[in-house]
């Protein structure tokens, strides 16, 4: 894995003059699956909203196979890029493959030309290979706003492979989750990650889960990035106490070799 295929270079971005984000400076190589960690606060949903292209940076870079994100149009990150976000509100009654028929939205042509040209051979298939890999088949004719919170889950990550992307930017994937589904969506990921040689990107709130299923994480601070490398590398009894305010014991896993984070009381 030696090609980069997004890059943060010096990334800096504010609200109102209130920075949160400060001189971050990240790789994601072709086929990597990184988790980002970090406390409430830390700037992950920004830094993601800022490679994805949402938000520009108030200083730094950002680049997608070596193209500044800035000279490029939304429709041409969309087709590269995919988001999945923390919660999808949906208004309207859309069936789960009506749903993930809009991840085509990026390829269709502009204007009025997509409306009147509808979903082509190309559409069907990349859509009905979505719900293939994404195990949501069954749920085609099911309307989204009915699902439970595993299955709108794996309906999103249908949405965005819809989108036929090189990278895949996770807010929380598995937020609102049981401990069930949780690991059911990082199984899902890993497996697409290793599948498609898809570069993966995923803000994560339980350290071991994000130990468990990233090999390599990255851990925000303040808008920083404070520490980064394997989970043992990142997860020690230290950083944790000191970033998180926790207490804790990190012991090794008992079937995996990866650390597992133990929260002390009081």
């Amino acid at each position: 894995m030696n090609n980069i295929a997004l890059q943060a270079i010096n990334l800096s971005f504010a609200y109102f003059n209130a920075p949160v984000l400060r001189e971050v400076s990240l790789t994601l190589r072709t086929g990597e699956r990184v988790g980002l960690i970090g406390p409430n606060g830390s700037g992950k949903t920004t830094l993601l909203r800022c490679l994805s292209g949402v938000l520009p940076p108030t200083q730094g870079e950002v680049s997608l196979d070596g193209l500044a994100l800035r000279r490029l149009s939304r429709q041409e990150i969309a087709r590269r890029i995919a988001v999945v976000p923390q919660e999808l509100l949906v208004p309207f009654a859309f069936t789960v493959r009506e749903m993930v028929a809009m991840g085509r939205l990026p390829h269709a042509a502009p204007g009025w030309q997509a409306l009147l040209r509808g979903e082509n051979k190309t559409d069907r298939r990349a859509v009905e290979a979505a719900m293939l890999a994404t195990g949501t088949v069954d749920l085609a004719d099911r309307l989204f706003n009915e699902l439970s919170g595993g299955e709108r889950q794996r309906v999103m990550i249908a949405l965005a492979l819809a989108q036929e992307p090189e990278v895949l930017l996770l807010d929380e994937p598995t937020v609102h989750l049981d401990l069930a589904h949780q690991v059911e969506v990082l199984e899902l990921i890993a497996r697409l990650n290793g599948q498609r040689s898809l570069t993966v990107l995923a803000v994560l709130h339980d350290l071991n889960l994000a130990a468990l299923y990233f090999p390599r994480l990255v851990l925000l601070e303040g808008g920083r990035i404070v520490a980064e490398g394997t989970p043992t590398q990142v997860l020690s009894e230290e950083t944790i106490a000191r970033v998180f305010g926790a207490t804790v014991r990190v012991q090794p896993h008992p079937t995996a070799d990866r650390p597992h984070i133990i929260v002390l009381p009081g």
